[in-house]
């Protein structure tokens, strides 16, 4: 078997998330550079904005709006012609770090949070993932999931499909027209729910820890597995079609297709997911391998 071929797009940054293929560029948000940036194809970067309380997932309303996640003070910011706004204050409904999202066609947001305080050492606990609609409203639209993290939704808009990092699944959801979610149940599993009071505890019970992930045109996800230095392509069910091992012995936390035939897949790597190893040096990466099937759905 030929050796995959990767090709680096990005060097330099502290802790790249939220990879989305928008305009004919790459964009991603870096946690602790407090960067979202355009990237283009052939390398290059263009800061678009800064945000102070870190950026994660992104996102674009009809309009062209851009939406990040602002994490520590749980914010979903709008920029507008350079101009930045907040969408919506989540600060009531999150238990931990706002973190990725999914924006459909529409320009409703599902977004997560941790849950607990992840790098302070705090105990696991559920979280809920909320719909934000476009004129900003916030509605909690489910409960009680492991560490709600990267999220698709498939291409006719009607189901979400939402990473558990420590839940060792996907959970699925029908989207009603008015954004309602319904008729939850696993989407994919990998192994029996973890349990524990510390997430040492949980680490050695998850089997795949989903985290960043795009759909492509066969209804497959490809996720970043942040605990095990690959991306799956992963069916329904949980069967795993391909495994691409993250080069270089590098982690893997994000991934997304793009490109113009969108086979192109960006994997956001770096040495590991700790604020305080990552946040003082500039080691994380992006690269592009391609792949055999284009991506669709959302983001």
């Amino acid at each position: 078997m030929a050796e995959r071929a990767f090709r680096t797009v990005l060097e330099g940054g502290s802790y790249f998330e939220g990879p989305r293929w928008h305009g004919g560029a790459w964009w991603a948000s870096d946690f602790y550079r407090h960067t979202v940036s355009r990237v283009a194809p052939e390398g290059g970067e263009t800061v678009v904005v800064e945000v102070e309380n870190q950026p994660s997932g992104l996102g674009w309303l009809p309009g062209g709006s851009l939406l990040v996640v602002s994490m520590k003070d749980h914010r979903l910011l709008r920029v507008t012609d350079g101009r930045v706004s907040t969408h919506a204050d989540l600060s009531d409904v999150c238990g931990g770090h706002l973190n990725d999202m999914v924006v459909d066609a529409s320009g409703r947001a599902f977004v997560g949070d941790f849950g607990f305080d992840l790098m302070g050492g705090g105990a696991p606990a559920s979280a809920s993932v909320k719909r934000v609609d476009p004129d900003g409203t916030v509605t909690v639209v489910a409960e009680d999931l492991r560490f709600p993290n990267g999220s698709v939704i498939t291409p006719d808009g009607g189901t979400l499909i939402v990473g558990e990092t420590w839940g060792n699944r996907f959970t699925a959801f029908d989207i009603a027209a008015d954004g309602s979610l319904s008729g939850r149940r696993v989407w994919a599993s990998f192994g029996a729910e973890p349990v524990g009071n510390s997430v040492e505890e949980l680490i050695g019970q998850v089997v795949v820890a989903p985290d960043g992930c795009t759909m492509d045109a066969e209804g497959h996800v490809w996720l970043a597995d942040g605990l095990n230095s690959r991306v799956l392509r992963v069916a329904a069910g949980g069967a795993i079609a391909e495994e691409i091992p993250a080069p270089d012995g590098m982690g893997v936390f994000a991934c997304a297709l793009g490109g113009d035939d969108g086979r192109q897949l960006l994997m956001c790597c770096a040495p590991d997911f700790y604020e305080h190893t990552r946040a003082p040096v500039r080691e994380a990466v992006l690269v592009t391998t391609e792949v055999a099937v284009p991506h669709a759905g959302f983001p």
